[in-house]
């Protein structure tokens, strides 16, 4: 009898393991579920840079993880923040609140992305920006929780206006900046590079977001007589102010035109014909290597477009947030951003990039300069490398940071 009670113990205790091992992994996770808010512009002038593009990035970085983390499905929300602050924040702090989401994902404008950062540090949970541009989130606006991944202010002026600045006639500038966060950060990031270059800038002008007639503000870049018009904005702002300036004969009366922040897209819309030379930074092209291009081949089957840099970020900070989640063995904020640090990204956005402890995610960016018409030779052909700046020089150096978290 008591030979009988050993083994019913012992078959009880070998049927029992699994169910216990479950309840623990399960226990790990929040609600049984990792759920990813993709916060972004579904409806204005960012919508093809980013909108249902990044949506659609971030499905395929849960599909290629297998669409379960730690026995848990994963799913993807996705929400308009209509490039306001107010509702971006709202919504961010109901999905936080309500949603049972546990990351959220791009968040295109710097106004909506720094707010999200504020409110990460209240309700500690993680959000990581990839279309948001203004380097504050990582200076004075960093969260402990917050990653800044594809690219920002300091690099994009650190390739492009530095190229621009180092040609002949490239000394006199004049800004044409729309008149919130991100612009604010631009100007203010390439008039550094500018000044530290030697050059001058002799003039701004800010416009509202977003802007359909630039005319008077292209007036003034043109009386300026500046050597250099600099454009500090993006999206259909962009796409109509290089229109504009091609109508009112800028390049053509002997100015350059240097446009900031133009995306892949952005230049598809305008035509090589109009925006041909732009000089212009990327983290991301789609054409660059063959793993690059595997990838965005498969994106384009989804969204018959090739991906822009933001979109690829997405794709790239989703995919390394799962794997910190699965190493870390549960979805709770503070080890999975542990794990986000001390792990090398790699895959096919970046190779080896890193995130420093002001919430900077550091890789190589590239400048690029747009073909002529009779260079490219088949459909998104639209650039040539000029030149790869190694991470640790494209980004704001960690010794100059104003981030808080570093003091």
């Amino acid at each position: 009898m008591r030979f009988f009670w050993r083994l019913l113990s012992a078959a009880a205790a070998i049927a029992s393991g699994p169910l216990v091992g479950a309840s623990a992994n399960a226990a790990e996770l929040s609600n049984n579920v990792v759920r990813l808010g993709i916060l972004t512009d579904m409806s204005g002038g960012y919508t093809d840079i980013s909108g249902p593009g990044a949506a659609e990035a971030a499905r395929m970085a849960v599909e290629e993880f297998g669409g379960r983390v730690l026995g848990a499905p994963i799913e993807v929300v996705v929400a308009d923040h209509q490039n306001k602050a107010d509702i971006g924040l709202a919504k961010a702090r109901e999905w936080f609140d309500v949603g049972g989401v546990d990351a959220i994902f791009e968040m295109m404008a710097s106004s909506v992305a720094i707010a999200v950062f504020e409110l990460t540090k209240e309700k500690r949970k993680i959000a990581i920006a990839s279309g948001a541009a203004s380097s504050v989130l990582t200076g004075k606006n960093c969260s402990p929780y917050g990653i800044h991944w594809t690219y920002d202010t300091y690099a994009l002026a650190s390739g492009a206006a530095r190229a621009i600045a180092a040609q002949p006639g490239g000394d006199t500038w004049f800004f044409v900046t729309v008149d919130y966060s991100f612009g604010h950060s631009l100007e203010a990031d390439t008039a550094r590079f500018v000044t530290n270059a030697g050059g001058k800038v002799i003039g701004s002008v800010r416009h509202p977001f977003p802007t359909a007639d630039f005319s008077s503000f292209l007036l003034q870049a043109q009386a300026s007589k500046a050597k250099v018009v600099a454009l500090a904005n993006g999206g259909a702002d962009m796409v109509n102010s290089v229109r504009q300036a091609h109508e009112f004969g800028i390049i053509e009366g002997g100015q350059k035109l240097a446009a900031l922040l133009p995306h892949l897209t952005d230049i598809h819309t305008i035509g090589l014909s109009v925006a041909k030379n732009i000089i212009l930074t990327e983290g991301f092209y789609w054409d660059r290597t063959e793993e690059t291009r595997a990838w965005s081949r498969r994106f384009f089957e989804r969204r018959k477009a090739m991906p822009t840099m933001v979109q690829a970020g997405v794709y790239s900070s989703v995919l390394h947030y799962l794997k910190a989640v699965k190493a870390a063995g549960t979805d709770d904020p503070k080890p999975v951003m542990d794990k986000m640090r001390e792990t090398p990204v790699q895959d096919m956005f970046a190779q080896g990039g890193k995130i420093r402890a002001d919430g900077r995610m550091v890789h190589d960016m590239y400048v690029m300069q747009v073909k002529s018409p009779q260079e490219s030779k088949y459909p998104w052909d639209y650039y040539k490398l000029v030149s790869t700046i190694p991470g640790d020089e494209a980004f704001r150096p960690l010794a100059e940071t104003e981030c808080p978290l570093l003091k």
